[in-house]
């Protein structure tokens, strides 16, 4: 009997020891979900939510922090008032802060407090945004412009609801409060099943920027599709803006940004025309970011800055003329001969943007490399030069620079490839083509030489795009639009 008593208090001994082991097994934290994307760390994304990392470790049981995996799920500690799944959207143009309220149903406090929002200036395209997604909910879609002299009534009639729905879902202090131009959602479906769901005014039924951040030197693609019957207008920055039909029903802009621009964020502003006279825009702010072309500096020889200024005012000025015709398809072609064992980057001697200083009577001053270099390369064909796209012949042979000075170009082939892309051809030893001319992409148009200010034989290939110099080699790489 003794025995087996001291075996009892043995096995409840145990019992006792063993118990709050169990007892303290990690059970799962509760909060809203993330799920981790490519490239992220667990640092950053404690960062970005601004918990410490050791509770976001210990919220998901973590205890080796390199161990995480994009499409891994992570409960987001702190977050007591947060349910679902935080999202990362990338703010488009037409999104606005108090649209993403309307559109999400989410309070606007909420959305501070996610993205740590302390300005407007913060809410620009292109800008990361945490937004939470409730299951079983959607964003609402369905979005009208309030015209001048309509009431909130009438709009409530026309989207079959009431006009007390709409104060709520847009978060009005009232029937009063909604003003002409303001983008507001009602229930349903989208009025157009081809419309963006967006702040955008409803004459715009989508804005798309596929090349964004823009950058110094690079060319700004503006894709529109606007409401039946509209027309486009607006500026990027200070530059006006020129749409096109690209045949489906959409418009484009081309506009280049200058390489001399500072990094930031600046103005985009789109305006549309209604056959009824009435107009609608809308301006937001977009990035701009550095140039990722060599930017050391380059010493050149002496040279005079007014016969410089004077060539680069006529090259702008035939440069700013739009033609409404486009004559190129897909990319743009390498303008000299290519052997196929030489790869383009070794016929290149210097490139677009490069910081330059001259020297002219004992005074620097600063510039840029208007283009690419490209110098003979060894084939049957070195000194050639083609058309890199069809277009017109608009200029050929030096331009008019002040009296004892010689054309820094030199001799020079400037082709109108429409829609108010330029193509520029310097320092030939001979012009194969004449003015009115139509070339075709690949046309002998001239031969390599070492005219205008040059310390050796080469082609200067420019490009110029409504009215501003921008990097070649992009239309070299890419296809526009």
């Amino acid at each position: 009997m003794r025995k087996r008593f001291w075996v009892l208090v043995l096995f409840i001994s145990i019992l006792y020891v063993v118990r709050p082991v169990f007892a303290q097994a990690p059970t799962p934290a509760s909060g809203p979900t993330y799920t981790i994307q490519s490239g992220d760390t667990l640092s950053s994304i404690a960062a970005r939510f601004n918990v410490a990392l050791n509770d976001l470790m210990s919220a998901n049981n973590i205890t080796d922090p390199n161990t995480i995996q994009a499409g891994q799920q992570l409960v987001i500690p702190d977050l007591e008032d947060v349910t679902g799944t935080l999202n990362t959207d990338v703010i488009a143009f037409g999104d606005s802060f108090r649209s993403l309220v309307r559109q999400t149903q989410i309070s606007s406090t909420l959305l501070e407090k996610l993205n740590h929002i302390v300005s407007p200036s913060q809410f620009y395209v292109g800008a990361n945004m945490i937004v939470p997604q409730q299951d079983n909910s959607s964003t609402l879609t369905n979005r009208s412009t309030l015209s001048a002299g309509e009431s909130l009534l009438e709009m409530a009639v026309k989207q079959n609801t009431d006009s007390w729905t709409l104060v709520s879902i847009n978060n009005l202090n009232g029937t009063w409060d909604a003003l002409p131009g303001d983008v507001l959602y009602a229930p349903g479906s989208t009025s157009a099943s081809n419309q963006t769901v967006s702040g955008l005014p409803s004459a715009f039924l989508d804005v798309n920027t596929p090349n964004l951040p823009f950058k110094q030197g690079g060319t700004a693609e503006i894709i529109v599709k606007p409401a039946i019957g509209a027309t486009l207008s607006g500026i990027l920055v200070d530059q006006p803006l020129h749409f096109f039909p690209m045949g489906d029903g959409r418009m484009v802009a081309l506009q280049g940004v200058d390489v001399l621009l500072d990094p930031g964020v600046y103005p985009l502003e789109l305006d549309a025309t209604l056959p009824d006279g009435t107009k609608q825009s809308f301006e937001q702010m977009v990035l701009v970011g550095i140039t990722d072309q060599p930017t050391s500096l380059e010493i050149v020889p002496p040279d005079d800055p007014a016969g410089i200024a004077a060539e680069d005012k006529e090259v702008e000025s035939i440069a700013s003329i739009v033609t409404p015709t486009k004559f190129w398809q897909g990319k743009f072609s390498v303008p000299i001969y290519l052997p196929s064992n030489v790869q383009l980057r070794n016929c290149e001697t210097d490139w677009f943007g490069r910081p330059r200083t001259y020297s002219f009577n004992g005074t620097n001053y600063n510039y840029f490399h208007s283009g690419v270099d490209f110098s003979a390369c060894n084939s049957p064909h070195a000194l050639d030069i083609y058309a890199a796209a069809p277009g017109k012949v608009v200029f050929t042979g030096m331009f008019a620079v002040p009296a004892n000075d010689t054309a820094p170009r030199g001799n020079v082939t400037m082709i109108d490839d429409g829609w108010g892309v330029y193509t520029l051809y310097a320092h030939q030893s001979k012009i194969e083509v004449t003015v009115g001319q139509q070339v075709q992409a690949g046309q002998l148009i001239g031969q390599i030489g070492a005219t205008g200010h040059v310390t050796g034989p080469h082609l200067h290939f420019e490009m110029w795009v409504n009215g501003v110099n921008i990097n070649p080699l992009d239309w070299l790489n890419n296809t526009f639009p």
